[in-house]
């Protein structure tokens, strides 16, 4: 069957595309949506494979991921995909999640003027408002906040959770309980969860399904483009060879199909920084510009070898106190040529300091010369009336505290990551999983670019038992001698 404007216009939504060509074009001639089909980066998909994905039930695994650039299309995307459901899937309920109310509202806003096109007009039942939208045929769409009392208890076939990243990881976890199958006119609609976002966050809860979805492919399918993939066709008589798109394009948008203008391309890459063009505008990776340690970096300051039996140094320990919190524990080696490597660490909860003292004096690992901690250990427990700092010293083990503001030992930290001259001075032993995902997740508020204190979000316990070790190192005590008069 081939779909015409004549014929669509006579038979309207009784034309129901059977093929990814027939929704092309029934998308193309009906909703004025040409939407990219071949992806122009290397290992990207286009953004016409998420909206086949999303309409054919037959496709699987029926979760989706779509992780895409700003300005990707996805968001209008996601109304699309939603305006097919509602028109040919009758009695289907789906439902819009968002990271904030105003973000569901733009989907919602875009599927309204979706509904309003000469082909779906006539389906629609009353009168669309800011939260609903419904069709003579039983199908629904509302938005809903995000509030666990507005997603629990709701059943549908569809669930789009839009900007992902902005979620509270236990409202993602409720919203997964949401869907149930159901046979839609002649269709079987399986309950479904699709998300769509950007990636902010290193180890945030988009980095998460993203590393879930390549882990485990059969349960979420997951869609990647970045800009250049939504670029409209580059003009024949403009040269490659300068333009400052041509590391992303290497010549394919001369038979793009997108929808973003090169010259808008060009324009917001000179804009950018290279961090947000990688992470926002490419989808190669997070964004690290709110990073408290940036210079981190798995190739430089990450290594697989021990140092040998008779290396000569020291041998360290740094410490995070915790109970219901984390209790991290760092085992280091200080060498004579000042490189500090982090060989291995401990992090559990819910265990007492005592067993924690004989996890260092058990360890594999050499004792430590001292353990570097938090100064707030010297507080004396209201229960034993003993300081955590005490009890490591009563359990045998040397304790140093410096004390030092946050902001210096952290400056600490990254000149041993990054000095000034010469190569990195502080390496990591990859079996420390722990304290890398630390350092690279380790942020400033985004809303508070002016605070020089860090987001306390799980990161921060392995990062802080780092910064003491090398505080203590750096910075040791001092004894003055002084003349009274």
């Amino acid at each position: 069957m081939t779909i015409t404007r004549r014929r669509l216009s006579r038979l309207g939504l009784s034309l129901r595309p059977r093929t990814p060509n027939q929704l092309h074009a029934w998308l193309r001639l009906a909703l004025d949506v040409d939407c990219p089909r071949a992806p122009i980066a290397e290992g990207s998909d286009a953004p016409f494979d998420y909206l086949a994905h999303a309409f054919f039930e037959s496709s699987t695994p029926r979760d989706a991921l779509v992780w895409a650039n700003r300005g990707g299309g996805k968001t209008y995307l996601g109304a699309v995909a939603t305006a097919l459901d509602l028109a040919f899937k009758p009695g289907v309920e789906v439902r819009i999640l968002a990271g904030s109310l105003e973000q569901a509202a733009r989907m919602h806003q875009h599927l309204r003027e979706l509904m309003a096109r000469p082909v779906l007009a006539p389906a629609v039942d009353g009168r669309p408002t800011e939260r609903r939208v419904r069709l003579l045929n039983g199908s629904t769409c509302r938005t809903l906040a995000q509030s666990h009392a507005s997603v629990r208890g709701v059943r549908v076939q569809k669930l789009r959770c839009d900007e992902v990243e902005l979620f509270d990881p236990a409202l993602w976890d409720a919203a997964q309980l949401t869907t149930r199958s159901k046979r839609c006119g002649e269709t079987l609609v399986r309950g479904a969860v699709e998300a769509l976002s950007t990636m902010h966050r290193p180890h945030g809860l988009m980095a998460k399904l993203v590393d879930e979805s390549r882990d485990h492919p059969g349960a979420r399918r997951l869609f990647r483009w970045g800009v250049v993939d939504t670029l409209a066709r580059c003009e024949p008589e403009r040269p490659c060879g300068p333009c400052d798109l041509a590391p992303e394009c290497a010549g394919r948008a001369k038979a793009a199909r997108g929808f973003l203008p090169i010259e808008d391309a060009l324009a917001l890459k000179r804009r950018a920084g290279a961090d947000a063009w990688a992470s926002e505008m490419l989808c190669e990776r997070p964004s690290r510009a709110d990073a408290v340690y940036p210079e981190f970096d798995r190739a430089a300051h990450v290594i697989s070898a021990d140092p040998p039996a008779d290396a000569g140094g020291r041998w360290l320990a740094g410490m995070d106190f915790g109970f219901r919190a984390p209790t991290v524990i760092l085992f280091a080696h200080a060498a004579d040529d000042g490189a500090l490597r982090i060989v291995d660490e401990i992090s559990r909860r819910e265990v007492v300091l005592d067993e924690h003292a004989r996890s260092i004096l058990e360890s594999p690992w050499p004792a430590p010369v001292w353990v570097g901690v938090d100064p707030a250990g010297r507080q004396r427990s209201e229960q034993t009336g003993l300081s955590a700092a005490t009890a490591l010293r009563r359990a045998g083990l040397a304790v140093r505290d410096r004390r030092l503001p946050v902001a210096e030992g952290i400056a600490l930290v990254r000149a041993r990551l990054a000095p000034a001259t010469g190569g990195p001075r502080l390496f990591v032993h990859a079996r420390c999983r722990t304290l890398i995902e630390s350092l690279e997740a380790y942020r400033y508020p985004a809303d508070r670019p002016e605070s020089a204190e860090p987001v306390k979000d799980g990161a921060d316990h392995a990062a802080d038992a780092l910064r003491y070790l090398v505080v203590n190192l750096d910075r040791p005590h001092t004894v003055r001698a002084a003349r009274y008069a």
